[in-house]
């Protein structure tokens, strides 16, 4: 059997100390924005217009890609982590859907979510500082899991400058 491999972008977004993550109707638990890279885009534009669609804010990412001498190329913002996760699991472990997940950081200019018609409303989005990561608190009727807390953790240092 052959397994199946997207590429998705997920950005993490940051405003004054806190990353907002949201309660994905399909995915248990509290995640950051983000989907499929559409065939025309690199994965930094998929994320960036992920976050655009499911915020309506605009994102800002976090690049310290350095320029390389390459005539006849450009480089890309380098993602923070690149993921792989299996999402179709069959019972005898063969893998049949994997998702290649590129991971950004990014600031935003505020905290008013506003998501693009056809997407959840803000109700589902929520702002978490590092404190209210590792207690577990939140609004929402879902947690993060372990490595979304870790990260977001990380993405705040990151836009504070310390990480």
């Amino acid at each position: 059997m052959e397994t199946t491999r997207h590429f998705t972008a997920t950005v993490y977004i940051v405003n004054d100390g806190a990353t907002a993550l949201h309660d994905h109707h399909r995915i248990p638990g509290c995640i950051p924005p983000g989907g499929h890279v559409d065939r025309d885009e690199l994965p930094h534009e998929a994320g960036l217009r992920e976050v655009r669609e499911e915020t309506g804010l605009e994102p800002t990412l976090l690049d310290a890609t350095p320029e390389v001498p390459a005539p006849a190329g450009r480089a890309l913002p380098q993602p923070r982590h690149q993921l792989l996760y299996d999402i179709n699991v069959h019972e005898d472990g063969r893998v049949g859907h994997q998702h290649i997940d590129h991971v950004y950081y990014a600031t935003v200019p505020s905290r008013e979510v506003d998501p693009a018609d056809g997407e959840d409303g803000p109700e589902v989005w929520d702002w978490f500082t590092p404190a209210e990561l590792r207690a577990g608190e939140t609004a929402l009727d879902a947690t993060p899991d372990p490595d979304t807390v870790e990260i977001s953790i990380e993405a705040i240092e990151a836009a504070a400058g310390t990480g």
